[in-house]
């Protein structure tokens, strides 16, 4: 039989770092340097699930940003399915943000209070589908509606209408509209009530399995990345501590800021 081929990491992570200035004094000079994300490396195979895990502050959500290029790299390198698109200009670089998308953290503040649900669905398909129709928009966003639990009536309303686990459900069609392969899911649960969290939880890895998807799973509770995650990377103070299959992770941790982590999940 002939050997198998390693299958390339849709994405892989090399040295990543994110410094942020602190500024002082009359001229603004540099003083110091937040080391956000400081010399990171880790792979997400093609169609897994790899949680990043930290308490607030450990640089997990950074992490995720310099990823989609939502704030600039310091050094190393981003590849993307090969191509290591940190290099790339910005217009090089929108193509793959198409590919690549974010559900945030909050769906209250992400979705423009201002735009019906039709308005924020559909603004995507008009910037990476200038040719389609409104007709196309329109058949597009009830399909995509339909697809994370809600109804077609509900796209001429405002996110205000609805309840938390609602608006989350309306950003991860948002995300879904230019037809992704990898999502940044950041801590896009944490912001809901327990009983809903399980419900979104369970929508990603449907939505995962119907299409494909690609995750980065950004959480601060171990308890929810264990249920929808093939590895678990733990970070804090802008590093990775450690690396390992869910199941190591939960069962065989060796690190004794994981061993913390765990400790703080509640006993049920």
């Amino acid at each position: 039989m002939p050997e198998s081929v390693p299958t390339q990491p849709l994405l892989s992570v090399r040295d990543l770092k994110v410094h942020f200035p602190i500024r002082g004094g009359v001229l603004q000079r540099t003083l110091d340097w937040v080391k956000a994300v400081d010399g990171i490396s880790f792979d997400v195979p093609r169609g897994k699930t790899v949680g990043l895990v930290g308490e607030s502050g450990s640089g997990k959500t950074t992490t995720g940003r310099a990823i989609a290029r939502l704030v600039p790299i310091t050094a190393g390198t981003v590849g993307y399915d090969g191509l290591a698109v940190s290099a790339l200009s910005e217009s090089g670089f929108f193509p793959y943000r198409k590919r690549i998308q974010v559900i945030f953290q909050d769906p209250f503040s992400s979705l423009n209070p201002r735009m019906t649900v039709y308005g924020i669905i559909a603004e995507p398909l008009e910037i990476h589908f200038p040719a389609w129709s409104k007709e196309q928009r329109r058949a597009r966003v009830a399909d995509l509606l339909d697809k994370v639990g809600l109804e077609a009536d509900f796209m001429q309303r405002y996110p205000h209408q609805f309840s938390g686990g609602q608006r989350q459900r309306i950003g991860i069609a948002r995300a879904l509209a230019v037809e992704p392969e990898f999502i940044i899911c950041d801590e896009p649960v944490s912001a809901l009530d327990v009983s809903v969290q399980a419900q979104i939880v369970n929508l990603l890895q449907d939505l995962q399995e119907e299409f494909g998807l690609t995750y980065l799973f950004i959480a601060h509770d171990l308890a929810v990345v264990e249920h929808i995650s093939d590895e678990v990377l733990v970070m804090t103070e802008g590093k990775i501590v450690e690396q390992a299959s869910a199941e190591a992770i939960y069962n065989r941790p060796t690190h004794p800021y994981t061993v913390k982590l765990l400790e703080a999940v509640p006993k049920l």
